[in-house]
C-alpha cells in the first residue's frame, strides 16, 4: 500500500515538474518574439480561450444586417471592389444549398458559397518566401447563411501570416508591405460588400443584432 502511494505521489510530482518546465519553455520562447508577434499570438489565444474554436481565432467575419441586400449583389460588389485593391476576382464555388425537404434548423448552415481573389505578382513573392503560403491561396471569402436567416461573410485573418514569424525567417520589407496591402483588401472587400463603411460600424451592427436576438456568440471587442 505504501509503495503504491509513494509511486502515485512520485508520478504526480513528475507530471507537475514536467508541466512547469513546458510552460516555462513556452513562456521563454514567447517572450523572445517581437512585440507584434506576441500580440498576434496572444490575440489568437484569447479567442481560443473564449470560444474553444481555433478556426474562429484565425478568421474575421461580417454579419450582413441589410435584408434587402441580395446574395448576388454582395458577390457583384466584391467583384467590383477587387480591382480597387489591386486584386483579381479569380473564381467562385457554390458549396451547397439545402432544400426545404432537408428540414434546415436555425443553427445549421443552409447555404455556402466561396469567392476567390488573388494578386499573382504578390503570390509569387510569398511562395518564394515560403511555399507553405500556397495553402492559403487563392485568398477566399465565404458567404454563409443559417437556417434562421443570419448571413455572414468570413475571410482569413492574415495577422499571423504577417506578424507571426521571427527573425529566423524575416519577410523582405517590400513583400511585408505588399502582404499588408493584401490583408487590408481581404478585410475591406467583404466589409464593404456586407454593407459597411468601417469596421466600427460593422462591429456595432453585430453587437446590436446579437444583443436584441439573444444570440450567444462571441462579440467584437
Amino acid at each position: 500500500m505504501k509503495k503504491t502511494i509513494v509511486m502515485s505521489i512520485a508520478a504526480l510530482m513528475t507530471t507537475i515538474i514536467m508541466s512547469g518546465c513546458t510552460a516555462m519553455n513556452l513562456g521563454m520562447t514567447f517572450m523572445g518574439f517581437s512585440d507584434d508577434t506576441q500580440k498576434a499570438y496572444a490575440g489568437m489565444m484569447d479567442i481560443v480561450k473564449e470560444t474553444g474554436d481555433p478556426a474562429q481565432a484565425m478568421m474575421k467575419e461580417w454579419l450582413i444586417t441589410d435584408d434587402e441586400l441580395t446574395e448576388e449583389e454582395i458577390f457583384d460588389e466584391m467583384k467590383d471592389l477587387a480591382g480597387e485593391y489591386n486584386m483579381r476576382y479569380v473564381g467562385e464555388k457554390d458549396m451547397f444549398r439545402l432544400i426545404e425537404a432537408e428540414n434546415p434548423t436555425p443553427e445549421k448552415v443552409v447555404h455556402a458559397r466561396i469567392a476567390e481573389f488573388c494578386s499573382l505578382s504578390i503570390a509569387k513573392k510569398m511562395l518564394n518566401h515560403s511555399r507553405f503560403f500556397g495553402g492559403f491561396m487563392p485568398c477566399r471569402v465565404i458567404f454563409v447563411e443559417y437556417g434562421d436567416g443570419r448571413r455572414y461573410l468570413v475571410s482569413m485573418d492574415m495577422t499571423l501570416a504577417i506578424y507571426g514569424g521571427t527573425d529566423a525567417k524575416p519577410i523582405n520589407p517590400e513583400l511585408f508591405e505588399q502582404m499588408k496591402a493584401v490583408m487590408v483588401a481581404m478585410e475591406e472587400i467583404p466589409m464593404k460588400a456586407a454593407g459597411y463603411d468601417s469596421q466600427e460600424e460593422a462591429d456595432a451592427a453585430m453587437i446590436k443584432v446579437y444583443t436584441e436576438k439573444g444570440i450567444k456568440e462571441r462579440l467584437p471587442n
